[in-house]
């Protein structure tokens, strides 16, 4: 099954690069427009789901003060807090595992583009495709790999599978003058990378917004998809960075679209809890 899915997207991959091919756009220029447009096809069929988790995560930011109330009048029972909590999203209508949702649904069309990439850079049409500088089939790690030259002892190229983030750091230390004479062959990934990280940081930051519970995770997330990151294709970059523009943009009409919800002053509590 797991073969047939990815068939099926590679299928539908080289599909969408030739009707791309076929207005006389370059070969290696369209297999980035082919990923981008794939890009497109996934958010706008996981809309619907999208735009439930954007609410969703507005009308958590409104109930944050109310939870706190609730924390601190239930803080010594956690069962009767567990249970006006669930009250309270239900009362409001609020899901909060519907923002994993989409990430869990888009997880498996992220390892089978990984896969499809994997295997299309095995191709002698995919050798060393790249689009606005990037090298789609080729990681961060293998980039800068090649612009040191990594070699065994036997002088043979060190398999992409062997390569660790330590081992090509350590190197790129011990041989700076060979890594920055060769830039343009690993630059423009890691400058994507980069622009992914930010991304992501400002997606949780927004998230996270007039809630300290989460401000960590808007530092912990960017730090460790980068350190993910490295090891990744570029054209598996390139999806990922697309999604989470267009993710940020998403989010930030809905948060324009409910800003009167939110400016609504919410009722924190009937009865204001009892002070010893």
């Amino acid at each position: 099954m797991w073969a047939q899915a990815k068939a099926l997207l590679l299928g539908l991959l080289q599909m969408i690069h030739n009707a791309i091919t076929s207005i006389g756009i370059g070969t290696n220029f369209a297999w980035g427009l082919a990923i981008i447009v794939l890009t497109l096809l996934v958010r706008a069929a996981m809309h619907p789901l999208t735009q439930k988790q954007m609410v969703s995560m507005q009308r958590m930011q409104k109930l944050q003060p109310m939870l706190n109330v609730l924390q601190e009048k239930y803080k010594d029972d956690k069962d009767k807090l567990n249970q006006e909590t669930m009250a309270l999203y239900k009362e409001n209508k609020v899901n909060p595992a519907s923002g994993c949702l989409p990430l869990l649904i888009q997880l498996p069309i992220f390892i089978l583009l990984y896969g499809v990439l994997y295997d299309l850079t095995k191709t002698e049409a995919f050798t060393n495709v790249t689009f606005l500088g990037v090298n789609l089939g080729g990681s961060v790690l293998t980039t800068m790999a090649d612009a040191l030259n990594l070699v065994d002892e036997a002088g043979v190229r060190i398999p992409d599978e062997q390569l660790g983030v330590v081992m090509v750091f350590l190197s790129s230390f011990t041989n700076l003058g060979l890594l920055f004479s060769n830039i343009g062959i690993w630059i423009f990934n890691f400058i994507l990378l980069v622009v992914i990280a930010f991304l992501t940081w400002y997606q949780q930051h927004i998230s996270s917004a007039g809630n300290p519970q989460m401000a960590m995770m808007s530092w912990f997330m960017p730090l460790f998809l980068t350190f993910i990151c490295f090891g990744l294709p570029g054209g598996v970059l390139l999806y990922w960075g697309i999604s989470s523009l267009m993710g940020i943009v998403h989010q930030v009409r809905v948060a324009k679209k409910t800003s009167a919800e939110m400016k609504e002053k919410p009722t924190l509590y009937k009865d204001k809890p009892k002070t010893k």
